[in-house]
């Protein structure tokens, strides 16, 4: 039986991005060991909007109360919540802009972060709903964030880990191409992170 990979691209560098290559590297390293189907999502050509108080109303407004207006509006969020639900692994290509991840991957997530749907809150607190899903991430970053004096500007792995775990998507991996922008590092970066890749027993 075929997995399935959802791929979600968030840089904007299109064919040069290196977090999408290593997302690449992930998927094939998968790959050699089963069959998968990938649906590819890439967010940066997607449009997704940000956040407004249109969307969040419509997200929290009961489904048999819903305007046809507000239906129309989470349209897309639905899509993107069943993409995520149906995946067995997904793989997301994570460029730092800034100390964090683009503001294009952020308004994914908060597609995809619905209330009763992906998690609930209970007496005992917030649960996440979304399990039993792999997901992999294909950091990639200008220095070095993954230790040392830089370490607490990295903004990347612990959010998305922390955003991700929220909605039951705990088992999280990381792989880093680190150090793309310093000239003694830059050209073994990607191989370095793909050597990791394929010594990781997927």
């Amino acid at each position: 039986m075929s997995k399935k990979v959802l791929k979600v691209i968030s840089s904007l560098k299109g064919e040069n991005s290196i977090s999408t290559q290593l997302a690449d590297a992930i998927i094939n390293k998968i790959q050699e060991k089963e069959e998968v189907i990938v649906t590819e999502r890439d967010v940066v050509n997607e449009q997704i909007p940000h956040l407004d108080s249109n969307i969040f109303f419509s997200f929290i407004t009961p489904e048999a109360e819903r305007t046809a207006a507000q239906q129309e509006t989470i349209e897309q969020s639905d899509a993107f919540v069943k993409e995520v639900l149906d995946a067995d692994v997904i793989v997301i290509g994570v460029p730092m802009y800034n100390f964090t991840i683009p503001s294009v991957l952020k308004s994914w997530l908060d597609q995809i972060a619905r209330s009763g749907i992906t998690f609930k809150y209970t007496e005992s607190g917030a649960v996440g709903l979304v399990e039993g899903k792999e997901v992999y991430l294909a950091i990639a970053t200008g220095g070095i964030y993954s230790e040392g004096p830089s370490a607490a500007y990295d903004f990347t792995e612990r959010y998305l880990k922390a955003v991700l775990g929220f909605m039951g998507m705990t088992n999280v991996t990381a792989f880093r191409a680190e150090g793309l922008a310093v000239p003694d590092l830059a050209e073994k970066a990607l191989p370095l992170a793909k050597e990791k890749v394929d010594q990781y027993s997927f």
